[in-house]
């Protein structure tokens, strides 16, 4: 197995740009040498001007899986607004070609910004290969020169737990995040790592916090994020917006952090990134990684961009489950598709989403967000041409373009992990009597590949490894747990069927479930990904 780790040398790699305090004035150039290189700077001039300007930089070890190597970081200050500056880093002795980039300008409500999402590459662990991506992202920054930095929505790379991964990411980003501010968030394979990672990987983990991301970059971002998790969460501005980037662990913690972050910001628009999807679109997605813990937060974000599914959807805008027409009446949860050519499998279209797009097909997508005084504009589009969403914001109007009518049901419709489960509920509506709930709950486990078997008065259900069995007239239960108070009987409803309390049906098989009123819907959710099939004799 020919191995290529892309250790580092006394020339720098990994030169990168990021926003680490006002984008007007300051800018954080990251950079790595081998440990031959003990001390760093960057040499600076305002393009234009033979003037030069130097700026130290912190530099510290960063011992990866593979090797130990030096990280800087500078911090370039006082500099002009709307202006472009040209610079070089390194050491005294071996220097990097010269760069540029340009400032925010004083006064700035009109810039746009690309989205990324899930470019990792996962074709061959000991030699992920970024260089198709890197060809594609240039042509795409040549085609939309008017992008001033990049967000990604997490899983940069595909076990950030090992240095091999980050260094061949890196490289694919070379030649564009020099220039632009790259501004990463942490996903779900940026923690991840495996006990034994050649030939084959084995034992898998997730670092908590993401050690080998936060290592990376602790001074490429602003660091004012929870303690201890830092740089897995940071907010920054940009013009008008303000962006929370939240990390995929300590949701509770998290949360403090970003309610008393946006308190401070007086910004017209918030813009959040989280990596997992709250509303998502596989069938066994669920949103116990953040809900109820992060609901405070990202219900005040205009928009809550997110990746991970690699497909594409968008939501009406939601606030406690309940879905409107209106910006001003929920957050636009916002999934874009992978960009590095990952295709899925599987994913569908749940009542949440105003637009959705499956991608399982060889393609990249990609987010062009433009951002202005009263609107937000952005275009979701395969790296063929294809558009595959464009949809318009406006804060001033409280619309959004094009018009989706978000659902009011006259019957309350009952769902599983979002999916409405149709011809199978056409007359057997949830009850709500006695101050409870009751639901067909077999008709909706039998819908969802759980295994039920009916006999006179009785109906066994198995679910997600768990059983329960219950009778008509009873308020108790059978569990593979023990006897189960119901608190209500079982009674026999529409079309014959057993309507059992919606407590009693949820708790043998770890299930929570929520009621939105304005909407009218039950949605049951489990937190386990498990694709249950009903077992065959």
């Amino acid at each position: 197995m020919q191995i290529n780790y892309r250790l580092a040398g006394p020339r720098p790699d990994h030169i990168m740009l990021g926003f680490s305090g006002d984008p007007r004035t300051e800018i954080t150039v990251t950079w790595r040498t081998d440990t031959s290189v003990a001390d760093g700077y960057v040499e600076y001039r305002k393009a234009g001007s033979d003037q030069k300007f130097t700026a130290e930089a912190i530099m510290k070890p960063f011992t990866g899986d593979v090797s130990t190597s030096h990280i800087f970081w500078a911090k370039l200050t006082g500099l002009k607004p709307g202006a472009k500056y040209c610079y070089t880093c390194g050491g005294a002795g071996v220097r990097s070609a010269e760069y540029s980039f340009s400032t925010q300008e004083e006064i700035c409500d009109d810039f746009t910004f690309l989205l990324l999402a899930d470019h990792q590459k996962d074709d061959c662990h000991e030699n992920p290969d970024y260089k198709p991506f890197n060809k594609l992202l240039k042509r795409v920054l040549s085609e939309h020169p008017e992008v001033r930095f990049i967000l990604t929505l997490g899983d940069n790379t595909n076990c950030g737990q090992h240095e091999i991964q980050w260094n061949a990411m890196f490289e694919g980003m070379e030649g564009v995040i020099e220039r632009l501010p790259y501004m990463m968030s942490c996903g779900n394979h940026d923690n991840r790592g495996f006990k034994q990672y050649f030939p084959t990987e084995q034992g898998r983990y997730y670092a908590e916090p993401a050690e080998f991301f936060n290592a990376q970059l602790e001074y490429s971002y602003t660091k004012n994020g929870p303690a201890g998790w830092e740089p897995e969460n940071y907010a920054f501005d940009y013009g008008n917006c303000h962006f929370t980037v939240y990390g995929v662990n300590e949701p509770e913690l998290v949360n403090a952090w970003s309610m008393n972050d946006l308190d401070k910001t007086d910004k017209t628009w918030k813009l959040g990134v989280y990596h997992f999807p709250i509303y998502p679109s596989i069938p066994e997605g669920h949103n116990f990684d953040a809900y109820p813990y992060l609901r405070p937060a990202m219900e005040r974000q205009d928009i809550l961009f997110a990746g991970h599914e690699h497909n594409f959807a968008r939501t009406f805008p939601i606030r406690g489950d309940n879905m409107y027409d209106r910006p001003s009446q929920g957050t636009v949860h916002y999934m874009l598709g992978s960009s590095n050519d990952n295709p899925p499998c599987g994913s569908m279209q749940k009542i949440w989403h105003a637009a959705f797009c499956p991608q399982e097909e060889h393609v990249s997508m990609f987010g062009l967000v433009h951002v202005s005084r009263e609107k937000i504009h952005i275009t979701g589009f395969f790296d063929d041409g294809r558009i595959v969403d464009d949809f318009t914001l406006d804060k001033t109007r409280d619309t959004i373009t094009p018009t989706a009518v978000a659902p009011k049901y006259s019957r309350t419709r009952l769902t599983f992990k979002g999916v409405d489960i149709g011809l199978a509920m056409r007359e057997t509506i949830p009850v709500f009597k006695d101050g409870t709930w009751f639901i067909p709950f077999g008709t909706l486990a039998a819908f969802a590949g759980g295994t039920v078997e009916r006999t006179k008065d009785r109906i066994r259900i198995e679910f997600y490894g768990h059983f329960a069995e219950y009778t008509c007239g009873s308020a108790a239960a059978l569990t593979d747990a023990g006897e189960l108070d119901l608190k209500h009987e079982v009674f026999r409803g529409a079309r014959e069927q057993l309507f059992i309390p919606i407590d009693g049906a949820c708790a043998p098989f770890k299930m929570r479930w929520t009621y939105a009123a304005d909407t009218n819907y039950i949605d049951i959710q489990n937190e386990d990904e498990a694709k249950p099939a009903a077992r065959q004799p």
